[in-house]
């Protein structure tokens, strides 16, 4: 995936921050703020594996979890064209429009 760096396991979204004219990386999945600055590639990665230390270290002290939990469910507003080939889809595969869907995202995020 563009702009995503994983830092000790953990995934952090890369961008450029034209204020700083740094690169700034955010942990992803985290129940709090851990970002991260630098000018370079080597230099993100040990700020950010300094950052997210940082935070579970103080999550780990305050007894605070420091990672956010997903209940495996959201919902999704698309065009009712979209909808429709969707139901076909599924249909077609002779699977629920749920299955479908969750089949698709699947092989979406897998590719990145």
């Amino acid at each position: 995936m563009n702009n995503i760096m994983e830092i000790n396991g953990h995934k952090a979204v890369i961008q450029y921050d034209p204020e700083t004219e740094m690169l700034r990386g955010e942990f992803i999945g985290l129940n709090g703020g851990a970002d991260f600055y630098a000018d370079n590639v080597a230099g993100l990665h040990e700020e950010g594996a300094i950052s997210l230390q940082t935070f579970l270290d103080v999550c780990k002290e305050q007894g605070i979890e420091p990672y956010k939990h997903y209940s495996g469910r959201f919902n999704v507003r698309v065009s009712p064209s979209i909808h429709a080939a969707a139901v076909a889809a599924a249909a077609a595969n002779n699977i629920s429009l749920n299955e479908w869907i969750s089949k698709t995202l699947d092989r979406a995020v897998q590719a990145g």
